[in-house]
């Protein structure tokens, strides 16, 4: 679970409710949760929810529906551990060095990462190193092509979230210029401040909700492509029969210090990396 995530939009919707319900005129602070009915407005939860959602729909029809998925993803704990695929790659290095290529089918059917699946059957059936490479590397294009269209669909719903607030805006005080002959002066307040509201709706779901969805996404894809990356360099150098000792120290270096530090400890040669493949889940 991402609970970095959660607690960040808990303290959101803290300050958000902190600042609207708690009266700081006097010495002491006091609570006014009356405040609260000052900032519900019907009409304008329509107007921005309605229209941001429906601009969502509209630009990414394929993808909207699956909303629900995304959410899953952006909240499960880090899926993608670049020092558990170093060390499974200096295991089939092992292998493959003692046994031969064709030996590895057997841990290939094990995986439940299918590109890494892909990647080691790539070269259990002998293909040439340069169609293997162009094969990987095309389809991790290709995956983060459409992540990035997922991330783009979050960014486009933080864009309509303002803007749909301010249509609510407008409409408001167009409607208060309308009626503003003849009116009492005393509804003036009321009435600015319930076209205002409309802003403040656009303001919370563009970045209480539709930015950090948006900054998560790119995490783990930033997170699988770099797994990725270390899976095609090591399939090559085990096919090309490098030694696993420095193969496992060249895949460390697209980590950073804190990931290589936390990976050093194990899975050096003749240490399987069981313990750590038990851990990941898919």
């Amino acid at each position: 679970m991402n609970i970095v995530y959660l607690i960040g939009l808990l303290m959101a919707i803290f300050f958000i409710f902190f600042g609207i319900s708690v009266n700081m005129d006097g010495l002491v602070p006091s609570l006014a949760l009356e405040n609260m009915i000052n900032f519900v407005d019907v009409p304008s939860i329509l107007i921005v929810i309605g229209g941001t959602m429906a601009v969502v729909v509209a630009c990414y029809p394929k993808l909207a529906k699956s909303f629900p998925k995304h959410i899953k993803i952006m909240l499960r704990a880090k899926a993608f551990n670049p020092t558990i695929y170093v060390e499974q790659l200096t295991e089939l290095a092992q292998i493959a060095r003692k046994n031969g290529l064709l030996a590895l089918e057997e841990k290939a059917n094990e995986q439940e990462d299918p590109f890494f699946k892909q990647a080691i059957m790539l070269i259990v059936d002998a293909n040439d190193p340069d169609r293997v490479r162009s094969i990987l590397e095309n389809d991790i294009e290709q995956t983060s092509a459409r992540h990035q269209e997922v991330v783009a669909m979050y960014e486009r719903g933080s864009n309509a979230a303002p803007a749909f607030g301010m249509i609510g805006t407008l409409i408001g005080l167009i409607n208060m210029l309308k009626n503003l002959d003849g009116a009492d002066m005393n509804s003036l307040g009321p009435s600015m401040s319930v076209a205002l509201v409309t802003t403040f709706y656009g303001s919370v779901l563009a970045h209480v909700l539709f930015n950090p969805i948006a900054a998560n996404l790119t995490a783990r894809d930033e997170e699988e492509i770099l797994c990725r990356q270390i899976i095609v360099e090591g399939i090559m150098a085990i096919q090309s029969g490098e030694n696993p000792k420095f193969l496992r120290e060249r895949l460390m270096t697209f980590m950073n210090q804190k990931q290589r530090e936390e990976g050093g400890s194990g899975g050096g040669e003749g240490e399987p990396a069981q313990k750590g493949r038990k851990k990941r889940k898919k």
